[in-house]
C-alpha cells in the first residue's frame, strides 16, 4: 500500500482532487492550516474504513479508488446505500458516530484531517464550511436522483445511469478520450452492481450484454469499459447530455 500512495502526490498543489474537495475553495494560508492537522491512509480492498456507529477521530477526502457506503438491518442483512467515489468527503463535523459502515471497494487512499481541529477551522474559515455545505446538497441531490433510478427506471436504465455517474466522476487523469469517449474500470463487481441496483446477478449480466451488443459500451474483460459516446449512454440512462431527465 505505501506503492499507491507513493503514486499520490501529497502537495496540496498538486493534489488530483483539489479542485473538486472540500480545500476546493481555499487560500494559500488556508492550505497551510488543514497542512497542519491532515495525513494520509490507505485501505487495501474489502477493508472497513468505519463501521456504524464508531466514533471518528477524522474527517477526510477519498483522494483516489472508491468506497461503499452499507447499512446493517438487524437480522444481519445488509444494503449498499451509496458509493464514495475520488474528492468526496467521508465524515460528518458535529457528529459522533458514524451513520453507516465504510468499506473500500478498491485499494483507496484517503486525505484525512484530525476531526477536532477540523471542525474548529470550520467555524474560522468559511471556504470550508461553504464548500462542505455545497458538496452535502449535492449529495443531496444525488440520493434523491438515485431514488429515482431505483424507482421508477428499468432494468437496463438503472445499469446505463450507474456506468455515466462513475464515467463522469473518475478523477483519473488521461481517462476521457479526442472525441466523448470515455475509459475507466468498473469498480463494481456484477454481484455488487446487483446488490446496489436492486436486480439480479443474471439480470444485470443480460443488459451489461445487451449495451455491448447494440455498441453503447466496449468491454474488455469484465470491468474495463469504453464509452464511444457518453450522450448515448446518458440517453440510454434516460438523461439528457445536460445530466437533467429527458420529458
Amino acid at each position: 500500500m505505501t506503492v499507491l500512495l507513493d503514486t499520490i502526490s501529497q502537495n496540496c498543489s498538486e493534489c488530483p482532487i483539489r479542485h473538486r474537495a472540500v480545500c476546493a475553495r481555499c487560500e494559500p494560508d488556508e492550505l497551510d492550516e488543514l497542512e497542519q492537522i491532515k495525513f494520509y491512509r490507505t485501505f487495501e480492498a474489502g477493508q472497513t474504513i468505519i463501521w456504524s456507529g464508531d466514533k471518528m477521530a477524522f474527517v477526510g477526502s477519498v483522494v483516489s479508488g472508491i468506497a461503499t457506503l452499507t447499512q446493517a438491518m438487524e437480522d444481519g442483512r445488509t444494503q449498499m446505500v451509496g458509493l464514495l467515489l475520488p474528492s468526496d468527503f467521508v465524515g460528518r463535523p458535529g457528529r459522533e458516530g458514524a451513520a453507516y459502515n465504510v468499506v473500500a471497494n478498491t485499494d483507496l487512499v484517503m486525505c484525512c484531517f484530525r476531526k477536532k481541529p477540523f471542525e474548529d477551522m470550520m467555524v474560522r474559515t468559511p471556504h470550508v464550511a461553504q464548500r462542505l455545505l455545497e458538496m452535502t446538497l449535492d449529495e443531496l441531490d444525488a440520493a434523491r436522483e438515485w431514488m429515482l433510478v431505483l424507482g421508477r427506471k428499468t432494468a437496463r436504465e438503472k445499469i446505463a445511469s450507474l456506468l455515466s455517474i462513475i464515467a463522469r466522476r473518475d478523477a483519473t487523469p488521461g481517462k476521457r478520450g479526442p472525441t466523448d469517449q470515455m475509459v475507466f474500470d468498473l469498480p463494481l463487481t456484477r454481484e455488487a452492481m446487483a446488490d446496489y441496483l436492486g436486480l439480479t446477478l443474471e439480470t444485470v449480466s443480460r443488459q451489461m450484454s445487451a449495451l455491448r451488443k447494440d455498441g453503447v459500451i466496449e468491454l474488455a474483460g469484465k470491468r474495463h469499459v469504453t464509452v464511444p459516446d457518453m450522450g448515448r449512454l446518458m440517453e440510454e440512462a434516460g438523461d439528457d447530455s445536460d445530466g437533467g431527465m429527458l420529458g
